[in-house]
């Protein structure tokens, strides 16, 4: 297995970080990383928002909920979808940008921003930087819009942490390889067997490193899932612009 298969299958959260800087071309090269990442019809609706000044990372902890690693480390990159950026395009070739106007458009911005992050955690991984991705910036939405500036048809989707490790985090068991790669069709027989026996590994894992408020798979998933947790995403985004008709 290649030196970069390695770094992709030992992936973890890192939550702890150094206070020392990261040096501008590596930081550079984990950004263009996602930068030429493949995107829908090469349309490029995703943008990146680099934000290192102490002020503003601490308000984006406060923001995502009290996430203080977001303070901590040196580099907080928002991956936003922009539609602002297409539609400008579509104007210039004389025409109406409509994508925006339904569930299509979330769908392809959510799927390239995913790439770009995906692609920036391989990279920083690579270059021997800590991550932890930040869906906690939907929690209030608007406060990102605003502490960023965003333009209309724009929305944060979802942010990354990025510094130099101080203490490294266990990476943590998954779901049974069954219940994920699946063979010319879904296979939903055994699928509640995989998931009671991924409950009790993932208790072990909790008991292996001292975690006493760790919860086993099923009650994690549904402390989030009985609920919309972050239900200010729907009117923001209708407010930044986008329609959900089609």
């Amino acid at each position: 297995m290649n030196e970069t298969l390695q770094l992709m299958h030992s992936h973890r959260s890192v939550r702890s970080y150094q206070d020392k800087p990261i040096a501008p071309e590596l930081l550079d090269a984990v950004l263009d990383a996602a930068w030429k990442g493949p995107t829908s019809i090469n349309g490029q609706q995703v943008s990146l928002v680099v934000v290192q000044d102490a002020e503003r990372r601490q308000r984006i902890a406060e923001i995502a909920g009290g996430q203080p690693w977001i303070a901590q480390a040196p580099v907080f990159v928002a991956v936003v979808m922009d539609f602002h950026k297409t539609h400008l395009g579509v104007e210039m070739a004389g025409e109406k940008q409509v994508i925006h106007d339904s569930v299509e458009a979330f769908a392809v911005g959510s799927v390239d921003a995913g790439i770009a992050l995906g692609n920036m955690i391989t990279a920083a991984h690579a270059a021997g930087l800590g991550v932890v991705p930040i869906g906690g910036i939907r929690r209030d939405p608007q406060a990102m819009i605003d502490l960023l500036d965003l333009p209309e048809l724009t929305f944060p989707l979802v942010g990354l942490v990025i510094g130099h490790v101080q203490d490294d985090a266990e990476p943590k068991p998954r779901l049974p390889r069954a219940s994920f790669v699946h063979r010319e069709s879904y296979q939903a027989a055994e699928l509640a067997g995989h998931i009671a026996a991924y409950d009790d590994t993932l208790r072990r894992h909790w008991q292996d490193i001292g975690r006493a408020d760790g919860e086993p798979w099923t009650a994690n998933t549904a402390h989030y899932y009985r609920q919309v947790y972050f239900p200010k995403v729907a009117p923001v985004a209708r407010a930044q612009g986008f329609g959900f008709e089609q």
